[in-house]
């Protein structure tokens, strides 16, 4: 297997834990080990200290799953698999379920994996593109076209990384059915599902709608649990989940006993931890429009729908890339510039789900004063 470097990672890797404030972000605001243990009370710690370290059941435990089975409407334990994080998830699913000469198309811009590891094992990859100008609203009707007596699967991320954008219900009504008509597999990166900024907007996981949909889930980003290291795949489709299991046996294998622990414990305490973020976030974009309203003439601000992130762009000698290199260096703010999604030179994500963004906001803002 021959696959790209993985650009947001790599840029991370160079400037994540060197740089002072982190203002791009994806994740919320996240919990200790304490913190999660004392939403059950001194019963979990006694538990926790007891918890044996062997292999865990390779699907993931039956608590865990059954928890995960619970964010959805149809969800039984066996249409759980639990992975490493999402990306594990990424990975596997594509090895499985995807082949040499498959047509994929994928939602653009993108998370890199979302595209790349199809296209590394031989698929043809095509972009279903999103433009700032509308709003980032992705068109059906281009989507339509797009399709090939070999495409395989669409692949979607509601809400989206990294513009914020939310589909209508009725859109996403209207893309199922599209694939449904035509027997074309769904995978639903839904990763950033339950930060929707109002609730009815909140669309239906894709698995609880459609019986070739996928839907991709983690503690990552609404739990802001990303140290845990644990996401999942749901799907109705068995021969799906059959197939990404035993794949598994080649990736992981199973999973950290401590961190199903605590991930079915944080699960079970979903509604105050999405809760607490949610209200982090709203406090948060409010800044950033009063911060784009000042500095109209600079950037071009479409607000987001959903989520943590933002896509701002800008207008800067060199582009986004020397802007974000600039202020690293003058500020120790770090942003992530659009070429790490393959995205031009123009566009950067802002994150704004941690308690501290209004610190690196005013970084910035004194940067650019």
């Amino acid at each position: 297997m021959r696959i790209a470097d993985f650009e947001l990672e790599r840029y991370f890797a160079r400037y994540e834990f060197s740089s002072a404030y982190l203002l791009c972000c994806s994740d919320c605001e996240t919990l200790t080990v304490a913190d999660v243990l004392q939403l059950e009370g001194e019963e979990a710690k006694t538990k926790f200290m007891k918890l044996g370290l062997g292999y865990t059941e390779s699907p993931g435990s039956e608590e865990l799953r059954c928890q995960i089975a619970g964010i959805y409407d149809h969800m039984d334990v066996e249409n759980i698999l639990v992975t490493a994080g999402a990306e594990e998830a990424i990975f596997i699913f594509m090895n499985t379920i995807l082949g040499l000469g498959d047509h994929v198309i994928v939602q653009y811009p993108c998370y890199q994996s979302l595209g790349e590891v199809a296209r590394s094992i031989g698929c043809e990859v095509s972009h279903w593109e999103m433009e700032e100008a509308k709003g980032w609203e992705p068109d059906l009707e281009s989507l339509k076209h797009m399709i090939k007596p070999n495409t395989r699967a669409v692949i979607v991320n509601l809400p989206h990384n990294p513009t914020g954008y939310l589909l209508p219900r009725q859109n996403f009504s209207n893309l199922v059915e599209i694939l449904r008509e035509r027997n074309i597999l769904l995978f639903s990166d839904e990763v950033y599902r339950l930060l929707e900024y109002h609730d009815l907007e909140r669309l239906p996981a894709a698995c609880d709608i459609y019986e070739n949909a996928v839907s991709l889930g983690v503690m990552s980003k609404a739990y802001g649990l990303a140290g845990l290291r644990i996401g999942w795949v749901a799907s109705r489709n068995p021969k799906i989940i059959r197939a990404m299991a035993a794949f598994k046996d080649y990736t992981t294998i199973c999973n950290s006993a401590p961190s199903e622990f605590l991930a079915a414990i944080a699960l079970k305490h979903s509604d105050s931890i999405v809760r607490r973020n949610q209200d982090i976030i709203k406090h948060n974009l409010l800044l950033l429009d009063d911060f784009f309203a000042q500095y109209s003439g600079l950037f071009s601000w479409v607000r987001p729908k959903a989520g943590p992130i933002a896509f701002p762009s800008l207008e800067w000698p060199g582009g986004v890339d020397a802007f974000c290199s600039d202020l690293n260096t003058a500020s120790g703010v770090l942003l992530l510039p659009s070429s790490c999604f393959g995205f031009g030179n123009r566009n950067f994500r802002i994150g704004f789900g941690r308690k501290n963004m209004p610190e690196a906001l005013e970084q910035l803002q004194n940067f650019l004063k």
